[in-house]
This record gives C-alpha cells, structure tokens and sequence, in this order.
C-alpha cells in the first residue's frame, strides 16, 4: 500500500513589518492577521500535526498551498526554512495557495525559494507559474500539481487556473491513466461550482469538464480549513473530492482541531481502493488521534465511513 500525508493551510506566523511593506492589499491582511487570524492558527498545532506525520512516515507528504500569508519576502525565506526541516523535495510536493500568491512578487524571492518542491519529475527547478501542471510519479500514484493561485483585488481570495492549464493537465491525466497509475490532482480552491463567489475558483466549471471527460481517481484541495468530502462526476462514476483542515488550526477555534488526512492507495481488481484516516490534534497536542475514516473504491463508491 502506498500512504500519502495531506495537509493544507499552514499559515506560518507572521512576521512584523515595517509599513512600506505594507502598501496595497497587503495592508488589510496585516491588519486581520493580527487582529484575528493570529488567534486561529497556533504554530504549536502545527508542530503537533509535523511530528505525527513523521511518526506515521507516509511515502509522500502533499502540501496544498498557504504556506505564508500575505506574501512578504520574509514569510517565503521562513516558510522555505519549515519545508526543509518537514523533508527534502523528493518527499513533499507543494503547490500554491491563493496567499502564496496575495500580490505580485518576484519570483526568485518568493516562490521560487520553494522551487524544488513546486517542479515536476525531470524538469528544472520551478521558475515560474509557467511550470504548471507538474506531475510527479510515486510508486503507483501520479500527483497532479496545480496553480490557482492569481493575485486579486481586496477581499477577493478566489483563484483561476486558466485555459492552458486546464487543457495541459487533461493531457497528463490522459497520459497517466494510460499508465494505469492512479491519479490524484492537488489543487487549493475546492473545484466546485458551490463555493462562495468571494472564495471560488472562477473557472471550476470548465475544470469539471475537462474531469468529465478524462477522468481521474482523487482531487485533494485545501483553502476552507475544513475536513470535506464532495464529488465530480467522472467518466466511470464519481470522483472523490477531499478537503483538509487548516494544519495550524488552533484548538477551540472556529475550524475545530488541526488535522491532516493519512491516505492508503492500494490497487483493487481492476481499480483503485482508497483509504482516508483523519488524524486530529490530541487533546495534549504532541500528536495526533482517529478522528474518522472514509474508503472508496474506483468509481467513487463509498465502501465504509466512521
């Protein structure tokens, strides 16, 4: 069985800044991380979450974005510091988030710090958004990789992938499925149609038709600080759809407890037999606990729940 460890939404702590730091959108973001966000993801949580997981070892580690915060050059180099104490990029595939990308950046300064992590198999460190769709074969799995993140105006965290995006990731979904590997897409916006206008993904729609027509066997997205299992008709039946809790989610606050998803992946006859282990927080936050399973078989069927 190949194991994969899903977290999302670190939100590492926000370093202070001077004011020309500041000007522009980043501002508002400054303001509430202080004011509120601060209160809702505890460094602490995190570290409980990092040391289960390398107590579980998981053959791969995926990171689905919000890593930093509002995109200051400091939040990148400190961010860049964590993912190397987590594992090298061999381990952990890391894709961004709409706050890794709150504002126009240079890339070499901010996400090009992670560049290793970002880039698919064989290809050159990650220079650019450019980059994606990366995949990344592990064993019996294909990671899919994708950016949504775009800078928006104030109050906007919504996210965009893009026509060439989509149409090139239908071709590696195409590709790996010939394969026969099992491929799983990481995204940051949930790609459904139900989201909130001020959070969704502006083109799910299309993104869900190009799914439609080629298929594919697991999406994992971040973005809502949630656990969350929805569906996308897929071209042999239903395709899972999971989110995960804010990794740094403090206890006691509005997302619940810290967690992070331990996923099995093991062929089945023809298919695919995929289990979901939640891992949350333990009450003494040196670890993590059960807190439910969810198993799907290929064609999206749900064969146990706890």
């Amino acid at each position: 069985m190949f194991t994969l460890a899903h977290l999302s939404d670190p939100h590492l702590p926000m370093p202070t800044a001077r004011a020309l730091d500041l000007l522009g959108k980043r501002m508002t973001g400054y303001l509430n991380w202080w004011r509120h966000r601060v209160h809702v993801h505890a460094p602490e949580a995190l570290a409980g979450i990092v040391a289960d997981i390398k107590a579980q070892k998981p053959d791969h580690i995926a990171l689905t974005g919000d890593l930093v915060n509002i995109s200051l050059p400091a939040e990148f180099r400190r961010a860049a510091e964590w993912l190397a104490a987590l594992g090298g990029p061999d381990l952990i595939t890391v894709i961004p988030g709409n706050h890794d990308v709150y504002v126009p950046t240079d890339w070499r300064e901010s996400l090009g710090l992670w560049g290793a992590y970002l880039a698919g198999d064989g290809a050159p460190v990650a220079d650019g958004f450019e980059a994606f769709p990366t995949v990344r074969r592990r064993g019996p799995v294909a990671l899919v990789g994708l950016s949504t993140g775009v800078p928006k105006p104030p109050l906007l965290a919504t996210g965009t992938l893009g026509e060439a995006q989509i149409a090139r990731a239908e071709r590696l979904l195409a590709e790996t499925g010939r394969e026969g590997l099992c491929r799983v897409v990481l995204i940051h916006h949930p790609p459904l149609t139900t989201e909130s206008r001020f959070k969704r993904l502006t083109d799910a729609a299309a993104f869900q038709a190009m799914i439609r027509r080629v298929g594919c066997e697991l999406v994992l997205h971040g973005h809502n600080h949630r656990s969350e299992v929805a569906r996308i008709a897929g071209p042999q039946g239903d395709i899972p759809v999971i989110g995960v809790t804010s990794a740094s989610a403090a206890p006691g606050s509005k997302y619940g407890r810290a967690r992070y998803h331990l996923i099995g992946i093991e062929r089945e006859g023809a298919g695919w037999r995929i289990a979901v282990d939640i891992r949350a927080l333990s009450a003494d936050g040196e670890g993590c606990e059960p807190d439910g399973r969810i198993v799907f078989q290929s064609g999206g069927t749900v064969a146990k729940a706890a």
